[in-house]
């Protein structure tokens, strides 16, 4: 059963992507974009995949995907989403405690903008982390730990207004202890996706690959 915040949340997006443009644009993240690049197609996991854009992109460029996320109006704009630009993608309406894979299932995650409450954080990248193979690459985006004085500015920027939804470099050393970092700065860089990533902010820019 979900709890109150749970709930809260899955309103909050329901409500956000249950408007007719998309919210965050329908190209994918450049961060995501650049590494997956430089990867060979496999399958990959995109927790919080809201409508798609990084998702649907994965399935242009090959990969198999599975996505999943709160809101049930994020999967029918990323499935609609998907079929606009020829492709498919499974996407599972959960918090990511009951998806029901196998451990090492995805050969590549992509966490784009995946906040979750505080509590919750080692948690849920644990279980992120048993879904990826060893030798895997987990790529990541999320607004940094300095990002609360560029919203202060510019609120059209968007992201949390709890620091401690924020991440540092510290804390993905920390979380991912045992990879091989390729990747690990929080940047000042200006975003322009879609309705609610619009101006200059403060992100956390995170690749490493799983050890065999």
């Amino acid at each position: 059963m979900a709890t109150t915040r749970q709930q809260q949340d899955r309103n909050k997006w329901d409500e956000r992507y249950r408007q007719q443009d998309f919210a965050y644009g329908k190209a994918p993240n450049h961060f995501f974009a650049s590494c997956l690049e430089q990867l060979a197609p496999g399958s990959i996991l995109m927790p919080a995949d809201g409508e798609g854009r990084n998702g649907v992109y994965a399935a242009t460029r090959g990969w198999k995907v599975h996505s999943f996320d709160l809101s049930s109006e994020g999967q029918a704009k990323a499935l609609q989403l998907a079929a606009e630009k020829g492709v498919s993608i499974a996407y599972q309406v959960s918090d990511g405690t009951d998806l029901g894979w196998d451990e090492a299932s995805f050969d590549a995650i992509g966490a784009i903008y995946a906040h979750v409450a505080p509590e919750q954080i080692p948690a849920f990248y644990r279980r992120l982390d048993r879904y990826l193979k060893p030798g895997g690459t987990f790529i990541f985006e999320a607004f940094g730990k300095a990002h609360l004085q560029w919203k202060a500015l510019d609120p059209r920027v968007g992201g949390p207004d709890d620091i401690e939804m924020l991440f540092s470099e510290d804390d993905m050393q920390t979380l991912f202890n045992r990879y091989e970092i390729i990747h690990c700065r929080e940047e000042v860089v200006l975003l322009e996706e879609g309705l609610y990533h619009r101006g200059k902010g403060s992100v956390l820019r995170f690749a490493a690959r799983k050890p065999l």
